[in-house]
């Protein structure tokens, strides 16, 4: 097989990455490991960005997303039995988000995909990036139980923490940025309606909150637990009753209760690799860096990577001149770190360490006290919250 650009994986940035390639006229094909069910169910983020939101309208992607998503115009941060309300759109000049889940955004584009754009090969194994470093790199997979090759003028590898892309670069050209914090989420799935129209981060001195929903009807809430615990070790009414402690406030508010569908615990880390490039392979998404969720830029960031690339390659095919591509890793890796920054920042404001001493406990409260008092500081939260530019 042979393309202009191999992709290796089909979560939202290299289905997006395929869609915008195809609308620029530029070939690609696909690789992704898994079957399509997996693919189309898998759960992880579910905030989208200003600029998300906007790319995926114009890459033709928005019609379910504008009917189903829900738009939110700010969040709500809880703290000493507080409520502060911050209101996006009129400190950020009209921004906000949308809660639209991966899931749904990868159903949207694998549809497009199939209908309109190239190959999408699922259960298709990426094992191995070779010649990265020449002009005509390749992809080694196994597909239908033999193994094959794809012949590629680029590689992108959206495939992950634990992909094969990243391996092709050697390790004396790479630097690791990375840490890793001692505790975890403890996220549910249930079947009831939010019990606030809007995301609500609370911090309390028994360990961080998070009220979110994936629709009118499906409430998903986060619970700060120690790293390693296991989902099953917490009951049902316990994880009910610790949210409730936890989102206290002196006003009437209330957590309406409902059936537990899901339980999983996510780790808290951070990491960036640099660079993003070793001669034409490129990487992108959690390839090349990972957040904590507390900033909900996790898939956003990897929009920003393959929006950049696909500028890239067609400022390349219009001009002949490889000047943005050559920049890609410097471009990406200066929106990467203030996102970083920005993931930090909230999850020290608002988790309780293990062994937090009473000064620390008051500089978190004193840090929430200057956000809901001061719109310069505020405006700081809302402004990457709703998303930093892509170029």
């Amino acid at each position: 097989m042979r393309t202009t650009v191999g992709i290796i994986g089909a979560g939202p940035a290299g289905l997006l990455l395929a869609r915008l390639l195809h609308r620029a006229g530029i070939d690609s094909v696909v690789l992704e490991g898994r079957d399509r069910a997996y693919v189309e169910h898998r759960q992880r983020a579910g905030i989208l960005e200003q600029g998300t939101v906007d790319v995926l309208r114009a890459a033709g992607a928005g019609e379910r997303m504008d009917r189903e998503g829900l738009r939110h115009d700010g969040i709500e941060l809880r703290y000493d039995r507080k409520r502060h309300r911050v209101d996006f759109p009129a400190l950020t000049g009209g921004r906000s988000v949308t809660v639209y889940a991966q899931t749904e955004v990868c159903k949207d584009l694998i549809a497009l995909q199939l209908k309109e754009g190239g190959p999408l090969l699922f259960e298709a194994e990426a094992l191995a990036v070779e010649g990265a470093d020449t002009d005509a790199p390749s992809i080694r997979f196994r597909h239908e139980g033999r193994e094959d090759v794809l012949e590629c003028e680029y590689v992108v590898g959206c495939d992950g923490f634990w992909g094969v892309a990243r391996k092709a670069i050697p390790t004396e050209l790479t630097r690791v940025f990375e840490r890793t914090y001692p505790y975890a989420w403890l996220g549910i799935l249930a079947d009831v309606p939010p019990s606030h129209d809007e995301l609500v981060y609370a911090r309390h001195d028994r360990g961080f909150a998070l009220l979110s929903m994936r629709s009118p009807s499906v409430s998903r809430l986060y619970l700060q637990v120690p790293e390693g615990t296991d989902a099953d070790s917490w009951g049902d009414e316990e994880i009910w009753d610790e949210l409730e402690r936890r989102f206290e406030t002196d006003d009437d508010w209330t957590l309406d209760r409902g059936p537990i569908t899901q339980k999983s615990v996510t780790p808290m880390r951070s990491y960036v690799h640099e660079p993003m490039r070793h001669g034409r392979l490129f990487l992108a998404g959690d390839a090349a860096h990972i957040v904590p969720p507390t900033g909900a830029k996790g898939l956003n960031l990897a929009v920003g990577d393959v929006v950049t690339f696909a500028k890239a390659l067609s400022y390349q095919k219009d001009t002949g001149s490889a000047e943005l591509l050559d920049r890609y890793s410097e471009t990406c890796l200066r929106r990467i770190w203030q996102a970083e920054r920005f993931s930090y920042d909230m999850t020290s404001l608002l988790h309780r360490a293990p062994g937090a001493t009473p000064f620390e406990d008051r500089m978190q409260l004193a840090r929430l006290e200057r956000i809901a008092g001061s719109r310069a500081a505020e405006t700081d939260l809302a402004e990457a919250y709703t998303g930093f530019p892509f170029d």
